[in-house]
């Protein structure tokens, strides 16, 4: 008897080791991906974990196709070409949608959500639910325009404890680069392990008192820690240049005309900055003292000098991406009105000429991405009475319009459904480092966006909008092209018919 159980132990303690390593194996993935607390009645519409999807426009890495997605408990399991061809199985539920076009689900990498703090503004609710209806089945939040911002591992903690049984999508975190984490590195080093996908920085003014501007030093500092955790910092770039504060001119202009706005914040604010950015981003290429780190501009306005720096960049070997907003491939300076303060942002809106030049950019590859920058805030502080746009708040109320406002102006300079998805999905999830999203592939999570880019649609107080505030969005009155019908996250029908999921089954990203 003895015998045999020194015999055993060897093998029992091998088995117990295995468990161990099994559990925590699963708690830290659990800790990404959290288990759902909700049935799946209540997490999504269709009560089917095992079904198919066809459709004769399927977006794809290799193209468009005709044919069949296979999805199994939330993830994709197979992509058939062929309209109507649904493998060996006849048991699972076959979703027809014939001439709608199905591709993956909108990553917007730039939101600012407001909670905690400010969900008078806009909130993980009613963000997320805005998000579904956009076909939007990841959002990126922003560290700031909540309160307190997300600048250490205890904010960021608050953040996503505001956010539990709120989002209705799939939710990552970037940090703030602010000079009191940037002057202490051991601060941003520990908001870096706790999970957040990057971080973020302003060369001028944020507008938020806990978040203050940025210098190239600071962004250097933050970049050596970066580059350890292979993470972007993602910039907000505009250097004052001209007026030390654009409210000391309001005596000697018209505060009403958007020109004057847009004069106090030129194009070479946008150039100032990031020529220092390219000068700090040459030492981010291979090879490099900070090979890993990788610095992206944000929300790019200015199509010339500004782009022409990013480009040249690039083409050194540089670590350096860059993306631009829908209101500048959409609005023009020429057509905003006196007083309309829903078109106030920050760079601004410029002229058609400039609005061309970012199409031909986007186009061509030479700007990265797209996403919302979706900022939203309360009526008192937009000034839509008053109409003055040097003290109005500034920020563009956009996420649930992404895909049918990019289509609707996209299409007259010959944007592609390919291209669409490159820069609202794939590019996105690459930036962000989030896997297993942005493709329609085996082995990713089915999240989806069915729409038809051919139905027209009037965005007036009949249409379900979900935003916060939908009355301060410079989009309202606007007629589009390209219906969102249905929104899957992880194999979950989420929205459709204008009704969300009974639940909200989003899961939060964090970075392992």
């Amino acid at each position: 008897m003895d015998q045999f159980i020194w015999r055993v132990l060897p093998l029992l303690s091998i088995l117990v080791s295995f468990l161990v390593f099994f559990y925590f194996q699963n708690s830290h993935t659990a800790q990404l991906y959290p288990l759902i607390k909700f049935p799946r009645s209540k997490c999504s519409l269709l009560p089917h974990h095992h079904f198919w999807i066809s459709s004769k426009r399927i977006v794809t890495p290799q193209g468009i196709i005709s044919g069949s997605v296979e999805i199994n408990e939330g993830r994709i399991v197979s992509v058939i070409e062929g309209y109507g061809k649904q493998g060996q199985s006849k048991q699972e539920e076959i979703i027809d949608y014939g001439d709608a076009v199905v591709m993956p689900g909108l990553i917007d990498v730039h939101v600012h959500l407001d909670e905690p703090g400010r969900t008078e503004w806009e909130g993980f609710d009613t963000g997320t639910r805005a998000a579904a209806a956009g076909g939007v089945t990841t959002v990126v939040d922003m560290p700031l325009n909540n309160y307190p911002s997300t600048v250490s591992k205890e904010t960021l903690k608050l953040k996503l404890d505001a956010a539990e049984d709120k989002i209705y999508v799939d939710v990552g975190f970037w940090g703030g680069l602010v000079p009191e984490n940037a002057l202490n590195l051991t601060i941003l080093d520990d908001l870096l392990s706790a999970g957040v996908l990057g971080v973020k920085s302003f060369m001028c003014p944020s507008g938020i008192n806990d978040f203050p501007m940025t210098t190239i030093d600071h962004i250097k500092a933050g970049l050596s820690v970066l580059a350890k955790y292979k993470r972007p910092i993602v910039v907000h770039a505009e250097l004052q240049q001209d007026y030390g504060n654009h409210l000391d001119i309001k005596d000697t202009v018209d505060p009403h005309d958007y020109l004057t706005y847009q004069n106090t914040r030129p194009p070479s604010w946008e150039e100032a900055a990031i020529r220092q950015l390219v000068g700090v981003s040459k030492d981010t290429g291979i090879g490099g003292p900070l090979e890993g780190a990788h610095v992206h501009i944000v929300h790019l306005s200015d199509s010339s000098a500004s782009l022409d720096l990013i480009k040249e960049a690039k083409s050194r070997g540089d670590s350096i991406t860059v993306e631009t907003c829908p209101h500048y491939l959409a609005f023009t300076s020429e057509e905003i009105p006196n007083g309309d303060t829903r078109f106030k942002c920050s760079p601004p809106i410029r002229d058609a000429h400039n609005k061309d030049k970012l199409w031909e950019a986007v186009l061509e590859g030479h700007i990265d991405l797209l996403t919302t920058d979706h900022s939203p805030t309360v009526p008192e502080l937009k000034l839509l009475e008053e109409g003055d746009f040097l003290k109005a708040w500034g920020g563009i109320s956009s996420l649930q319009f992404n895909l049918p406002v990019t289509w609707s102006y996209g299409k007259k300079y010959g944007l592609t459904l390919e291209q669409l998805s490159l820069l609202w999905s794939k590019r996105p999830a690459a930036l962000a480092g989030i896997e297993s999203k942005g493709t329609i592939e085996v082995g990713n999570h089915a999240d989806i966006v069915v729409w038809q880019p051919e139905q027209e649609f009037d965005l007036d107080d009949n249409y379900p909008v979900f935003i916060k505030h939908y009355e301060l969005s410079a989009y309202m009155g606007r007629r589009l092209s390209g219906k969102v019908l249905d929104t899957f996250v992880r194999g979950n029908l989420v929205f459709k018919d204008g009704k969300h999921a009974p639940a909200a089954c989003g899961v939060q990203i964090l970075a392992p």
